[in-house]
């Protein structure tokens, strides 16, 4: 007995985790944004520039490759000369590489932007995907902080291009030179210092009580779950905890004669006076009066804060005054604290960034997965990192830059209904009723009549000889308007013009298919030599009934 011939097995049609496809509103949504985005870019003087999705490995910086197979983080391939190469991470590492290796090219300051799709080889989840598109802009071989001060000016211009109003959203700015300072100033070992930043990173989640106990003894949640604490003392976690004391305008931090935390209470500018050698000590015109009354200026609150935290640490008084110098751009320059604040409290980029960090933050309120309503939160940060284009030239080379997570700002702005909300029209759909040659010729050339004309205009490539199913085609495509011509039509030298939104208002209203016979429901009959006219004619009339609808 013969064994049965076996069926070919068919292929299983799925899509890997982690990655999703993208439909045509999705796509519109995203052109409509980013061309919002680089219209601000370009205004600032930036210049687009585009790197490859593939880097060698060991030039993406901390994803150097440790084991046999570098794909901790990324996804990576041995080309046939032995090297790894990894899709990128992010879209600055590349650039870091691109400067580098055109170094003597390129016209320092170097100020770009590029957007483009980037890959973390993590495990997915819930709003969590393996690949997702960044919009970044970088400034390379400025070393002043105007330049960070621009990144930030410039995040918030982008903010309010995109629709978002103010009170929607804040760009908070810190600097990585005073959270060193604040550690070395609260004596936190050199090996605790990650530990302990990714803990602070969790106050607006859990708040003073949650993050001292990470600090300290450790966090037990809702659940029952523990997480070990980073082992600091309560002294050493309230130190830290001053930071967010900005949080509160009626409270300022200082240090007591035991060394503990204390802290002044009352209205801002009474704290201010308490504090009148401490302003003369920064600035000998005093900052309350270098940079307004702090009642009117929490940054400057929140810089006293950080400046007692700090107990006088070099590191950390740098980055102070690093901060008051952009704290002064942005008065300067019209952005006050309702656009831009400086925020001891931003936590970010722990081994990335080496000077002033900032976060674009959206301040409004979205329902999330479990139905509870949360602040929709970072949209997009980024800071000073001079590090990482000297890794390739053994010389210093300062830069800055920012980065947009650009479906997650896509998320908030449908949230807000900022985007997507302009119709797209469909095409017209010119109907076939014949399929000969000198038909089928014609039913082309209205076709390109109207696309010439810039109406979007499609010819049925289905199967003809159903009419029935073009008619069913134009209506699950939405198409506004349909073109009929039969060999009656033809030997007059006219067309048939169907008004199909028109069509399907009117059909509500008759009652029988005799009526609908005699109305001729939102049909036309003109010359071939008018419909383009026509077509144009109708397509303008529906949208205007849009508009008064909308």
């Amino acid at each position: 007995m013969s064994e049965k011939q076996k069926k070919p097995q068919k292929l299983k049609a799925r899509l890997p985790r982690g990655f999703v496809d993208r439909e045509a509103a999705d796509i519109r949504a995203v052109n409509e944004m980013t061309a919002k985005i680089r219209e601000v870019y370009e205004r600032y003087g930036f210049d687009p520039v585009e790197t490859p999705l593939f880097e060698y490995t060991d030039a993406l910086g901390k994803f150097l490759p440790d084991s046999d197979r570098p794909n901790e983080g990324v996804f990576s391939l041995q080309d046939d000369d032995e090297q790894w190469m990894s899709l990128r991470y992010d879209l600055t590492a590349p650039l870091a590489r691109h400067v580098a290796e055109n170094f003597n090219e390129i016209q320092l300051p170097y100020r770009t932007y590029r957007a483009g799709y980037v890959f973390r080889n993590e495990k997915p989840g819930p709003g969590r995907f393996r690949q997702f598109m960044q919009f970044d802009a970088d400034t390379v071989g400025a070393a002043g902080v105007q330049a960070d001060a621009e990144m930030c000016m410039m995040m918030a211009d982008t903010m309010e291009a995109l629709g978002i109003k103010r009170g929607d959203y804040v760009i908070r700015v810190n600097n990585r030179k005073v959270l060193d300072g604040v550690l070395a100033g609260a004596e936190v070992p050199e090996f605790k210092r990650v530990e302990t930043l990714r803990s602070l990173d969790k106050f607006d989640k859990f708040g003073f009580d949650g993050v001292k106990l990470l600090l300290t003894v450790g966090r037990r949640d809702e659940s029952g779950d523990f997480t070990k604490g980073v082992g600091l003392t309560e002294a050493q976690a309230d130190l830290l905890l001053s930071l967010f004391a900005p949080g509160n305008a009626y409270r300022c931090s200082y240090i007591k004669e035991d060394s503990t935390v204390g802290y002044f209470e009352g209205s801002p500018d009474q704290i201010i006076t308490n504090w009148d050698d401490v302003l003369r000590a920064h600035n000998e015109i005093g900052l309350a009066q270098f940079f307004g009354r702090p009642s009117q200026n929490p940054s400057l609150m929140a810089l006293l804060n950080a400046n007692v935290a700090c107990r006088g640490n070099s590191v950390g008084v740098q980055g102070i005054g690093e901060l008051l110098m952009m704290l002064r751009a942005f008065q300067d320059a019209g952005y006050a604290e309702d656009r831009i604040k400086i925020d001891p409290s931003v936590v970010r980029g722990l081994e990335y960034y080496t000077g002033p960090v900032f976060e674009a933050e959206l301040q409004f309120a979205v329902t999330n997965e479990k139905g509870e309503k949360v602040v929709f939160g970072s949209v997009g940060g980024g800071g000073r990192y001079d590090g990482l284009v000297s890794r390739f030239m053994g010389q210093p080379v300062p830069a800055t830059g920012f980065s947009i997570g650009v479906s997650r700002l896509m998320t908030a702005l449908k949230n807000l209904g900022k985007l997507g909300q302009d119709d797209v029209v469909a095409p017209v759909l010119v109907t076939v009723m014949d399929g000969d040659v000198e038909s089928m010729g014609r039913y082309q050339r209205f076709t390109q009549e109207l696309r010439n004309a810039g109406i979007r205009a499609e010819m049925y490539q289905g199967n003809w000889k159903k009419f029935g199913n073009q008619l069913k085609y134009a209506d699950r495509r939405n198409a506004p308007v349909a073109i009929i011509q039969g060999g009656d039509e033809r030997a007059e030298g006219v067309v048939q013009i169907k008004d199909l939104i028109e069509g399907k208002r009117l059909s509500g209203e008759i009652e029988d298919n005799t009526s609908w016979r005699e109305a001729r429901v939102a049909q036309i009959s003109v010359p071939e030599s008018e419909l383009v006219a026509k077509v144009r004619e109708i397509l303008e009339a529906q949208a205007e009934d849009r508009a008064r609808t909308s």
